[in-house]
């Protein structure tokens, strides 16, 4: 289990760059998806693994 918490308006680094946290959601297998919105206003979803906070 991570000791990361993940939360809307969280700054983090994804595989495509650093966005911000918009969305969280619940797949039908239990698991979590993050909703990152990008500098452009793309928002794509990964998975805890995916992400990393930014730590300013």
């Amino acid at each position: 289990m991570s000791e990361t918490i993940f939360t809307a308006g969280a700054d983090v680094f994804t595989p495509r760059g650093r966005g911000e946290i918009v969305d969280v959601r619940a797949t039908h297998s239990g698991k979590f998806v993050f909703g990152v919105e990008d500098a452009d206003g793309e928002v794509s979803y990964f998975t805890e693994k995916a992400l990393r906070l930014a730590r300013a």
